[in-house]
């Protein structure tokens, strides 16, 4: 089974990318972010043409959270992390897939740190922390996947001390990330390549894709059912070269049946 994630940045903006990216990658199962499109104007019609089934969470302007999935039936879990009912933003979607638990994110920016935008990101990621701790504890196969906009150590962001105070990559983001990994989480591409120079992320601005100054932010994280099932992962940084795409580039992973 192959599992995708992808920071479409506007979806029906990027909608030609997008689908000649499922033509091109198939995943059998999808999570995008900020899909900057209000609920009634997700493309659904296209999507299904695809070959996709689609459960989504819009947003007009900002945010939003979808998954796809092709051949297998998604069962909407919930579309909103737990922990804060006047949160409405729209950031998180969780389903089911077969057997598989999908939890698709769009975490936080947090900048500028410190100010409300960081104690809104903190705020977040400890509800995050807690609900991700259950889910692990429940014991299901289960894949944390999408744009946490956290940059997880100085091997993960070209000239990491430029982002010293940056909110992806301050003390408290990063710590989040750790204990992520502590409570059994497995992050799948640093599993696979543990050394290697990975990024998912460039920004549009100083040639900054031209010269692979790029930030890792777009994570797939395993429950420990699922660890000794990774068989492959990888990033498809050729899609961020098309024209009219995302600043980020699909990420993906394949787990043995």
């Amino acid at each position: 089974m192959k599992i995708a994630t992808y920071n479409v940045n506007g979806i029906n903006g990027r909608l030609p990318v997008l689908l000649r990216w499922l033509q091109e990658a198939q995943p059998d199962i999808v999570c995008l972010q900020e899909l900057k499109a209000p609920q009634e104007k997700f493309p659904l019609q296209a999507i299904e043409a695809a070959g996709y089934r689609a459960i989504w969470q819009g947003q007009k302007s900002w945010n939003g959270v979808a998954i796809l999935s092709k051949g297998t039936d998604l069962t909407e879990v919930r579309r909103s992390l737990p922990g804060d009912d006047e949160d409405l933003n729209s950031r998180y979607l969780e389903a089911e897939a077969g057997t598989l638990v999908v939890a698709c994110l769009y975490l936080p920016n947090g900048n500028p740190a410190p100010g409300p935008k960081f104690d809104y990101k903190l705020r977040w990621m400890e509800r995050f922390l807690a609900h991700a701790q259950g889910l692990i504890r429940s014991e299901r196969p289960t894949v944390l996947a999408g744009d946490f906009n956290i940059i997880p150590t100085a091997e993960d962001v070209y000239k990491p001390e430029r982002w010293v105070d940056d909110a992806l990559f301050r003390p408290e983001s990063r710590e989040v990330y750790q204990k992520l990994m502590h409570q059994g989480w497995t992050d799948a591409l640093r599993t696979l390549y543990p050394t290697e120079t990975i990024y998912t992320f460039w920004d549009y601005f100083r040639n900054a894709f031209e010269r692979n100054a790029g930030l890792r932010i777009d994570h797939f994280m395993l429950s420990t059912a699922l660890g000794h099932r990774l068989s492959s992962a990888g990033v498809d940084r050729f899609v961020r070269g098309w024209e009219k795409t995302s600043d980020h580039a699909p990420v993906w992973i394949d787990l043995k049946d």
